[in-house]
């Protein structure tokens, strides 16, 4: 067997198990897709607040830039030629906003996650990584060359259970977890999280807030804004390219942590910045996010709605946020239904293994704030 054949039947497998993806061919129409000529309602975008599609919004950027300020690309790392002021007043804007001693903005979430411990934690750090958090803190562990443990999905009974055996035996430990978990749409416990770490004197937290950045909080700055907790999280950390509708992602942190990732963090130093002009956009909608209190109301409401609606309908579902999971089971009846909902013009995808556990496959609803109460009331369940 040649090496073309190996993979092939590997993607056989897959497609046996009700697991193989190929990428969409899609058009996009404001709130909706177009798919093999059928217009659906997306309800699979991170567009949470329905920003990517405002178009008013958009016609009001658009007018401050010129031909000279309109840069589409950095051409260069920022430690060559590629730092524009944009950045710095970009960065400069997040610290003051989360009230800490600064910011460093990166290309995506990705490479945040995948580069930040790694620079960070060395042969004496231990992490204790939540069982759910996303891939890419996942392969930023494996990437990194420090011991790493995982503990049940918010349980903290068995994170301090691995704290009290493993505690003494490294110079520094560093808990993970996201703040609202991408597949269950579930919220971490930050102020427990917080109150376990006061307790253990070389114990630090890292939290992702993609899933929360602009959703959360009077400001819309996430969950640690929202549970009173921005100062006693050591890496926060959130991303742009959901709720922001734009694209990267931040830490916000000390400034010696920032100076040491800016030499240390491998995917900030070997890669092209993001476009100056695509930073300008982040740092207009950052000024407004704490204005948007009617657009987090609404799609709070819309969640709690479509929670109710599953569970009415005897579904099994989880979480509190704007993520709302409809668990299936298989992987072939979850695309059954999926394609049940795009037949009555609802764009749902299926979410199937590794991205979950075997036999939870399931249909994640991604509701935004451009949707409206009677369309999630249409959606057939």
């Amino acid at each position: 067997m040649d090496f073309t054949e190996k993979l092939q039947q590997e993607l056989d497998a897959l497609q046996t198990k009700g697991n193989l993806r190929r990428l969409p061919t899609l058009e996009h129409d404001g709130r909706y897709v177009i798919v093999n000529g059928q217009r659906m309602l997306n309800l699979s975008s991170n567009d949470y607040l329905g920003l990517a599609t405002d178009i008013d919004l958009r016609r009001e950027f658009l007018e401050t830039l010129t031909p000279e300020t309109f840069l589409p690309t950095s051409s260069s790392s920022r430690l060559l030629t590629g730092n524009y002021h944009i950045y710095d007043e970009l960065e400069a804007e997040l610290a003051s906003r989360f009230g800490k001693e600064a910011a460093l903005v990166f290309n995506c979430g990705y490479h945040a996650n995948t580069g930040i411990l790694p620079a960070v934690a060395d042969a004496d750090t231990l992490i204790l990584a939540d069982k759910l958090i996303h891939a890419s803190l996942i392969d930023g562990l494996k990437l990194g060359k420090t011991r790493y443990l995982r503990y049940r999905h918010n349980d903290l009974n068995h994170l301090e259970r691995l704290l009290k055996e493993y505690g003494s035996a490294y110079q520094h430990i560093i808990i993970v977890t996201e703040s609202i978990f991408s597949m269950d749409g579930d919220k971490a416990p930050l102020r427990q999280l917080v109150a376990l770490k006061q307790r253990y004197p070389n114990v630090m937290l890292y939290v992702d807030e993609a899933h929360a950045f602009g959703l959360r909080g009077a400001s819309g700055l996430g969950c640690a804004e929202e549970e009173g907790c921005i100062d006693d999280i050591d890496f926060l950390m959130g991303t742009f390219g959901k709720a922001a509708a734009s694209s990267g992602a931040y830490l916000v942190c000390s400034r010696t942590v920032r100076e040491y990732l800016v030499n240390h963090m491998r995917p900030f130093i070997f890669t092209t910045a993001l476009p100056p002009v695509c930073v300008a956009w982040t740092l207009f909608i950052v000024r407004r996010l704490a204005a948007m209190n009617d657009r987090r109301q609404h799609l709070d409401h819309l969640g709690k709605l479509l929670r109710k609606r599953l569970v009415d309908g005897g579904y099994k579902t989880s979480g509190t946020s704007q993520i709302v999971p409809m668990i299936v089971g298989e992987s072939a009846d979850t695309v059954l239904r999926a394609e049940a909902l795009q037949r009555h013009g609802f764009y749902a995808l299926p979410v199937r293994p590794p991205t979950v556990p075997e036999g939870t496959s399931r249909i994640r609803f991604s509701l935004t704030a451009a949707l409206t109460e009677e369309e999630v009331c249409s959606i057939p369940l």
